[in-house]
């Protein structure tokens, strides 16, 4: 009987690992790569993985001379979504995955960091608990257009594409994946809060507090949901040999 397949996460910072979206797929085969400074990574064929999630991390999406792993990765997601692969992207994963689709990066578009309300304007099962207005964690400075054919899900004033969903594939700008123990550790990673003033680290800290606690459930079951997508893949082919 052959092995489930396996779902490949690629991160590009130690500290940016899948968090809840890791919970969500425990029972599954989980492949964890970073090959974001790989000139020609060696990555799996999209026909061999049950789903790809792509992590956030401090590169831009289109730096390809600086990360030369990036266009790998591009490529990557473009035959995920054209094989029905099932997709998360995650802030820079996000921007990955949307240029990917020929959507362009927009460079130091308008700065998130912290805890901000967004608004949900598609339905969509990854968002599906969140209501409306739900008050999210945000870390970046970086935008995408609305990928050609896409359903955004999410906005708001300063980031216009907040989430969206393409085919087997869906965007989150935001950080839906974190619990406060890895907000701990980001907050702890200099490179991190370099930029920040401690009143805005403290700022963080409170609003982990605050807004990380109800917000879990509707993380647990949007992930839950594209864990469901996953499965279907990861044992289909064992499904095929009892058939």
């Amino acid at each position: 009987m052959s092995q489930p397949r396996p779902v490949l996460v690629l991160t590009h910072a130690a500290h940016e690992g899948p968090g809840l979206i890791a919970r969500a797929l425990d029972g599954l085969v989980l492949t964890t790569r970073t090959v974001v400074d790989d000139p020609s990574p060696s990555l799996p064929r999209v026909a061999d993985l049950a789903g790809l999630v792509v992590m956030g991390g401090p590169q831009d999406a289109d730096d390809d001379l600086g990360h030369p792993g990036l266009a790998t990765e591009r490529r990557l997601l473009a035959e995920a979504v054209d094989a029905d692969v099932p997709v998360l992207g995650v802030c820079l994963g996000m921007q990955l995955l949307a240029m990917a689709l020929g959507a362009p990066l927009h460079r130091r578009h308008g700065t998130q960091i912290g805890f901000g309300e967004i608004e949900v304007v598609g339905a969509d099962p990854v968002l599906a608990a969140a209501g409306p207005r739900p008050t999210v964690l945000h870390w970046h400075t970086d935008a995408v257009d609305l990928p050609e054919g896409a359903t955004l899900l999410a906005r708001d004033e300063v980031t216009p594409v907040q989430a969206f969903r393409a085919g087997s594939a869906v965007g989150l700008q935001f950080h839906l994946e974190v619990e406060p123990t890895l907000l701990d550790l980001w907050l702890e990673t200099p490179v991190m809060v370099a930029d920040l003033e401690p009143e805005e680290v403290a700022a963080v800290r409170l609003g982990s507090r605050q807004h990380l606690a109800a917000l879990r459930p509707a993380a647990d079951l949007g992930f839950a949901a594209f864990a469901r997508d996953v499965a279907l893949g990861a044992f289909a082919d064992r499904a095929r040999e009892r058939a």
